[in-house]
C-alpha cells in the first residue's frame, strides 16, 4: 500500500480528514498551552499578592542572644553565622534570597543628659552595630562613629535625623548611659556623645525593617514609662561592649525576592520553610512571616488546578467523542469501499490498514502543529509531551478502529420505533450506571488531595455524564411515542412525520457527546455564580456595611465626626479584643478555657447601619433589645465557648475584661459565625454596647462602621486619623510620633479585592474557558448529529417533495425531527451540570476564594433562561446546517445515493 495511495485518497475525502485534523490539532493544542496559560496566570498572581504584601513579610530572621563573651569579636562571629545560616538554608529557599542584612544590638538602658533634661525627657537608648548602614544612608551632621578604639572615649553614636530632633539632641550632644535598678535608681554610668546625625536615602529599604527601628520612636505604654530609641555605634565600639560582658543579641534577616518565588514550586518552598522551623539551631530563634501569604496563595492555587482538571476532563472527553462522531461519520460514507474491498477478497482487516495509512498521513502532522501552538503560549511549559504523544496515538487509531467496527457489523434497521436491547446493551449501561454511582460516593467519602490531577476526580464528572445520558436514551422514546399517537390522530402530517422519525434516530453517541459538552459548561456556569455569591457574603461578613475604619482607639466623639460628613447616613462604634480570657467572678479567677475573641457592639446602631447599606445582616434580638439593667449581660458566644461554660459548670454565666474592665455576661444564644470576625474564629462572645453598666472609664472604639451613599474614602481616613489623634494623649515631647493611619476598608473594595486577587485569573480563566469551550463543543456535537442522518432525511424530503411536500412543511418537519434530540441533550447537560457541583463542591477546596466562608451551590434561575435559550440557539444552529447541507444536494442525486447510509 503506497504512500501515493493513501495521499489521493485524504485529497478525495479532504473535508474528512481536515475534520480530524482541526480536531486533532486542538487537543494538542489544549494539552500543550494551556498548562503554560495557567502557569502564567498564577505565576502574575503570585507577584500581585506578594507585592501587596509589606516586604518585611518576606523576611526570615534569626535572633541570638548572648551574654558570655566569646574567642572571636562579636561581629566577626555575627559574619561567621551570616554566612554559616543562608548555607544551611534548603535549596529552593536559599535560591529565593535576594538581599540580606545582619547586626548586633545592645538592649535598651536609660540615657539622661542636659538637652533631654531641658524638656524633661525620660528615654532609653538601644545601640546597634550594622555593616552597610553609612552606605545606605547621608550624613546630615557631624561624623559617623570612629572605627578607632581609643580607651577612655565616650561611646559614640549616630541618630536618625528626625528621631534626634524631636527629643532636643544634635550633633555633640553629651550624654550619660546607664542601667536603672527596681528602685529607679541610675547607675554604672558611660559617657556618650552623639556623634553625628544621619538621613536613609530610601527609609523603604529592607535594611531599616528591622525592630527595634531606627528611624522611629517607640512611644511609652503608659505613664512614667520611657520612650525608646535607636542608635548605631562603630563595629569597634560593640565588640568593646560585648568582651566588657554587655549583653548582645544579633540578628540576621534575609529577605525574599518576588521574582525568586516560582509558582509551581510553592509547596517545595513551603516546606523548606517548615524545615527550617523543624531545624533551628540551639540559642536561635527564627521568625518567618512569608509562609502565611504563601499558605494561602497555594490553597488558591490548589483549589484551582482541581476545579480546571474536572473541566479539562469535560472538554477532553467532548473532543474524544466529536474525534469518535468524525471517525465514525466517515468510515459510514466510505462503507461501500470497504465492503468491496471485502467482496475482492480482502482481509477483515484491509480496510483499516487502509485507513491507519491514511491518519498516519494526517494526525501526526495536526498534531505536531497543535503542539507547536501551545509552545507560543505565554507562561512556563510543564511535563506534557507523553500525554500530547498518547492523545496522538488515539486519535491515529479512532478512524482504523471505527472501520473495524463497521465492517464488522451488518445493516441494521432503523425503522422500527420499538427495538429490544440487546443482553449486552444492558449490561453495559447497567455497568455504568453502577460506576458511575460508586465513582460519586468514593469521591465524596475519600476526599482528595487539592492540586493533583486525582483519576477518581477526572473520571467522576464524565462518568456521571454518560449515566445521565443512558437514561436519557432510556426515556427519549417514551414522550415521543405519545406524541406520535396523538399526532397519529390529527389531519396535518407533519408533527406525525417529524416525531415519527425523531423516534427512529440513532442518537447513542452524538447525545453523550452533547451531555458531556451542555454538562461541562453549565457546571462551571453554577460553581461561578456559587463562588460569586459566597463571596458577596465573605463580603458582608467582613464589611456589614458601606465601609469600616480600623485603627487603634478613636476618641468617643469620631461617631458624630463621621455622621457629619458628606455622604454619611449612619455610623455607629465597634470594639474588638482578641485573645481574651473568661473569668469565673469579678476578681478575675482565670476559668481555664480557651482564649476569646471579645465583640462590643451597639445593637441597634449596627442594625441602623446594616440596614442603610442595605447589606443582609441579621442582628440578634438578645444584642438589638438589650438595655442597661442590673444582673449580667446578654451575649451571644460561639458554640466552642457555649460548650466550655456548660462544662465548667459555670451555668451559662461568666466575666471577661473589655479594656481593663471586667464585665460579667450570660449566654442569651448561640451561632457559629458573626460580622466582623474572621471566618476561622471559632471562639468568641459578643456584648452588647447600649447595656454596658456605668462605670468610671467607658470603653473606646477599635473600628467604626459607617453607612451612606458615594463615601469618600479619604475623607473617612482624615476622619479616623484625627478620631485617633483626639484620644491619643498629649506627652511633652514636640512632634511625637503620630498613631499608625487608620485603614479603611469599603464594601465594594474588599469584593474587588476577593475577586482579584491571588490566584483568581486561573479560576476566572478555567470558568470562561469551560462554558465557551463545553458551549461551542456541545453546538458541534448537535452539527455531528445532524450531518450523521442527513443522507437519510434527504432521500425522505427528496420523496416527499415529490408526493407535494412544500417547502414550508419541509422546515416544519425538520423542527419537529430534530426538537427532541436537540432539546433532551441540552436538558440532560443542563441537568448534568446543576447536580455536578452538589457532587464536587465539598471536595474541590473553593472557599480559598471565598474568604474562608464556604461555597454554597443552590439553585440559579438564570441557569434556566440560559439553558432555554442554549435550546434555541442549538435547534437553529442545526437547522442551519442541515439547510446548508441539502442545498449542496440537488433532488435526482440524492435519489441515486441508495440505501448505504
Amino acid at each position: 500500500m503506497s504512500v501515493g495511495a493513501a495521499a489521493r485518497r485524504v485529497r478525495a475525502y479532504g473535508g474528512q480528514f481536515l475534520l480530524l485534523a482541526v480536531l486533532t490539532l486542538v487537543v494538542t493544542l489544549l494539552v500543550s498551552g494551556v498548562p503554560r496559560l495557567v502557569n502564567r496566570l498564577a505565576e502574575q498572581g503570585l507577584r500581585a499578592q506578594l507585592t501587596s504584601e509589606p516586604a518585611a513579610r518576606r523576611d526570615l530572621s534569626y535572633t541570638s542572644n548572648s551574654a558570655v563573651p566569646t574567642t572571636k569579636t562579636a561581629l566577626a562571629e555575627a559574619q561567621e553565622r551570616f554566612d554559616a545560616l543562608v548555607a544551611a538554608m534548603p535549596p529552593q529557599v536559599r535560591s529565593a534570597v535576594t538581599e540580606r542584612w545582619y547586626r548586633v544590638d545592645l538592649p535598651p538602658t536609660r540615657l539622661v543628659g542636659p538637652d533631654l533634661a531641658a524638656r524633661n525627657l525620660l528615654v532609653d537608648l538601644g545601640l546597634r552595630a550594622m555593616p552597610g548602614v553609612q552606605d545606605a544612608s547621608t550624613l546630615v551632621e557631624g561624623a559617623w562613629p570612629s572605627e578607632t578604639y581609643i580607651p577612655d572615649r565616650p561611646i559614640e553614636v549616630a541618630l536618625d535625623v528626625d528621631v534626634a530632633r524631636k527629643l532636643n539632641l544634635r550633633a555633640g550632644s553629651r550624654l550619660r548611659i546607664g542601667t536603672v535598678d527596681l528602685a529607679g535608681t541610675f547607675g554604672n554610668p558611660k559617657p556618650l556623645v552623639v556623634s553625628g546625625l544621619f538621613r536613609p536615602v530610601d527609609s523603604a529599604g529592607g535594611m531599616w525593617d528591622g525592630l527595634p527601628q531606627l528611624l522611629r520612636i517607640i512611644e511609652p505604654e503608659g505613664d512614667g514609662d520611657p520612650f525608646t530609641i535607636t542608635g548605631v555605634i562603630a563595629q569597634s565600639a560593640m565588640n568593646k561592649r560585648a568582651t566588657e560582658g554587655w549583653p548582645i543579641q544579633s540578628e540576621w534577616r534575609y529577605r525574599l525576592g518576588v521574582d525568586r518565588i516560582d509558582a509551581r514550586a510553592l509547596d517545595q518552598l513551603i516546606g523548606g520553610l517548615q524545615e527550617m522551623q523543624r531545624t533551628v539551631p540551639p540559642g536561635f530563634a527564627l521568625t518567618i512571616g512569608v509562609d502565611v501569604p504563601l499558605r494561602a496563595f497555594a490553597a488558591q492555587v490548589d483549589a484551582a488546578r482541581t476545579l480546571l482538571a474536572v473541566i479539562g476532563a469535560g472538554v477532553l472527553a467532548t473532543l474524544a467523542g466529536l474525534i469518535v462522531l468524525a471517525a465514525i461519520l466517515a468510515t459510514r460514507r466510505r462503507r461501500s469501499e470497504f465492503a468491496l474491498i471485502r467482496a475482492r477478497g480482502g482481509a477483515a482487516t484491509a480496510g483499516a490498514r487502509r485507513s491507519l495509512a491514511e491518519s498516519l498521513l494526517v494526525v501526526p502532522v495536526a498534531a505536531l502543529v497543535g503542539w507547536l501552538l501551545g509552545t507560543l503560549f505565554p507562561g512556563a511549559p510543564d511535563p506534557t509531551a507523553r500525554y500530547a504523544a498518547a492523545a496522538t496515538v488515539l486519535v491515529t487509531l479512532a478512524l482504523p478502529l471505527a472501520t473495524l467496527a463497521t465492517q464488522g457489523g451488518g445493516v441494521a434497521r432503523r425503522d422500527l420505533v420499538r427495538v429490544r436491547p440487546s443482553a449486552r446493551r444492558l449490561t453495559v449501561e447497567v455497568f455504568l450506571l453502577l460506576l458511575a454511582g460508586l465513582a460519586a460516593v468514593l469521591l465524596r467519602r475519600r476526599g482528595l488531595t487539592l492540586g493533583e490531577v486525582d483519576p477518581l476526580l477526572v473520571s467522576v464528572p464524565v462518568l456521571l455524564a454518560v449515566a445521565a445520558a443512558v437514561l436519557a436514551l432510556r426515556a427519549y422514546p417514551w414522550p415521543l411515542r405519545l406524541v406520535s399517537r396523538l399526532a397519529a390522530r390529527t389531519r396535518g402530517s407533519v408533527t406525525f412525520l417529524g416525531t415519527a422519525r425523531a423516534g427512529r434516530s440513532a442518537v447513542a453517541a452524538p447525545l453523550v457527546v452533547v451531555v458531556l459538552a451542555i454538562g461541562t459548561a453549565a457546571f462551571c456556569a453554577v460553581v461561578a455564580a456559587g463562588v460569586a455569591a459566597s463571596r458577596d457574603r465573605a463580603v458582608e461578613r467582613i464589611v456589614p456595611a458601606d465601609a469600616v475604619i480600623r485603627g487603634e482607639r478613636f476618641a468617643p466623639d469620631t461617631v458624630e465626626a463621621l455622621a457629619g460628613l458628606p455622604g454619611v447616613q449612619a455610623a455607629t462604634p465597634v470594639l474588638i479584643e482578641p485573645d481574651q480570657r473568661l473569668a469565673t467572678d469579678e476578681a478575675g479567677t482565670d476559668a481555664r478555657v480557651g482564649q476569646t475573641t471579645v465583640l462590643l457592639v451597639d445593637g441597634p446602631g449596627l442594625a441602623r447601619v446594616a440596614g442603610d447599606a442595605e447589606v443582609d445582616v441579621t442582628v440578634p434580638d438578645a444584642l438589638r433589645a438589650a438595655r442597661a439593667e442590673p444582673g449580667p449581660l446578654p451575649a451571644i458566644v460561639s458554640p466552642a465557648v457555649a460548650a466550655d461554660l456548660s462544662r465548667t459548670g459555670l451555668q451559662g454565666s461568666a466575666f471577661v475584661s473589655v479594656q481593663g474592665q471586667r464585665y460579667e455576661f450570660r449566654v442569651a444564644g448561640a451561632q457559629d459565625s458573626f460580622p466582623l470576625l474572621a471566618a476561622s474564629t471559632s471562639r468568641f462572645v459578643i456584648l452588647p454596647w447600649q447595656a454596658l453598666p456605668p462605670r468610671n472609664t467607658t470603653p473606646v472604639p477599635t473600628s467604626l462602621l459607617v453607612a451612606g451613599d458615594r463615601l469618600d474614602a479619604e475623607a473617612l481616613r482624615q476622619a479616623g486619623d484625627q478620631g485617633q489623634l483626639r484620644y491619643q494623649q498629649q506627652g511633652a515631647v514636640t512632634g511625637r510620633e503620630r498613631p499608625l493611619g487608620v485603614t479603611v476598608d469599603t464594601r465594594a473594595g474588599v469584593r474587588r479585592d476577593l475577586g482579584d486577587g491571588g490566584a483568581n485569573g486561573v479560576l476566572a480563566f478555567g470558568f470562561v474557558a469551560g462554558a465557551a469551550g463545553g458551549t461551542v463543543l456541545g453546538l458541534l456535537a448537535i452539527a455531528f448529529t445532524v450531518l450523521a442522518g442527513a443522507r437519510a432525511r434527504g432521500q425522505v424530503l427528496s420523496r416527499l417533495r415529490t408526493l407535494g411536500l412544500s417547502r414550508r412543511q419541509w422546515r416544519g418537519l425538520l423542527l419537529v425531527e430534530l426538537a427532541p434530540l436537540v432539546g433532551a441533550s441540552v436538558l440532560t447537560g443542563a441537568l448534568v451540570g446543576a447536580v455536578l457541583p452538589l457532587v464536587l463542591n465539598p471536595v474541590l477546596g473553593l472557599s480559598a476564594f471565598t474568604g474562608g466562608v464556604p461555597v454554597r451551590v443552590a439553585f440559579e434561575p438564570g441557569l434556566v433562561v440560559a439553558v432555554f435559550a442554549l435550546g434555541a440557539v442549538a435547534l437553529g444552529f442545526a437547522v442551519a446546517v442541515e439547510a446548508l447541507n441539502n442545498r449542496r444536494l440537488r433532488l435526482g442525486e440524492v435519489l441515486r445515493l441508495g440505501e448505504e447510509s
